[in-house]
């Protein structure tokens, strides 16, 4: 069972590492209250973050102080995963279009009517797929999309990446997130307060994410809105180069790059720079 108030601290930690001037706010939406962390000039374009699958809005801590300058940026706890959200019990999110039923809500009022003001999206790994349906649904909603080493949009996981995740999954705990963090990093460091809370978040109890199929190739060819597909090169989740060929294919205004000597969940704390001057160029 997860040590609440372990996880509890261990996120502050990670929180205290954002820029001056952040707040928190608590959004109710139809399918629970969603907390966001919030930082940038408040008359700002806004820029949405949506972490990975078991992670936190804090994991952008590295990240968020390059385009807190010239953006709003709006970090999101997703619903149902570690964090501070706090799921509806009588309306739990069980499909794609219930995400995208959240986020139309979340959007209305962190952002105002979102139908008049797009905002620039960008997930990492499962938020990654859950910003692109997100984009085939509301196009008129997102600005730019950026997709930090997407799983599931593209092309599927490699075996042996799913064989190494699958004690984290069946039996979560500190240890064996421990564990496969340094096999699919290669042993690179970590920040230490990130793993920490990773180690935490890894026995938070949450529902079960939305899973499915990947978008349908017909859906992605009539996505007109620009998209940065940006990979990490050393990463064991998927074949890169497979990543960045199918989206190529399927993406009518898509920009691919590799980020060399990082992997997956090492994304997107331990690259700010490179990973901070790409999305700069493409959301400017």
């Amino acid at each position: 069972m997860a040590d609440t108030d372990a996880f509890r601290t261990a996120y502050d930690t990670v929180l205290a590492k954002w820029p001056e001037g952040t707040v928190h706010r608590t959004v109710p939406t139809p399918f629970g209250d969603t907390y966001v962390t919030v930082c940038g000039p408040a008359d700002a374009p806004p820029l949405v973050l949506l972490p990975g699958g078991g992670a936190t809005a804090g994991s952008w801590f590295a990240n968020v102080e390059e385009p807190a300058r010239t953006r709003r940026v709006y970090a999101v706890d997703l619903i149902g995963e570690p964090g501070r959200s706090v799921p509806e019990p009588s309306r739990p999110i069980r499909s794609v279009a219930d995400l995208a039923g959240w986020l139309d809500a979340l959007l209305d009022q962190v952002v105002g009517d979102a139908l008049d003001t797009a905002v620039d999206l960008c997930g990492h790994s499962y938020g990654a797929w859950i910003a692109l349906h997100y984009a085939l649904h509301a196009p008129h909603r997102v600005r730019r999309l950026v997709l930090v080493d997407p799983t599931q949009c593209f092309t599927g996981f490699r075996p042996g990446y799913l064989l190494h995740a699958l004690p984290t999954l069946l039996r979560p705990s500190a240890r064996r997130t421990r564990t496969f963090l340094a096999w699919e990093t290669g042993g690179a460091p970590l920040d230490a307060d990130w793993l920490r809370l990773q180690e935490h978040a890894a026995e938070f109890r949450t529902a079960k994410p939305v899973t499915g199929p990947r978008p349908a190739p017909e859906a992605l060819r009539t996505l007109r809105l620009p998209v940065l597909v940006l990979l990490a090169g050393s990463g064991r989740a998927h074949d890169v180069g497979k990543v960045a060929a199918r989206a190529a294919e399927l993406l009518p205004d898509v920009r691919t790059a590799v980020l060399p000597d990082v992997s997956h969940h090492a994304l997107p704390h331990t690259n700010p720079a490179e990973l901070n001057r790409m999305v700069a160029e493409f959301l400017g």
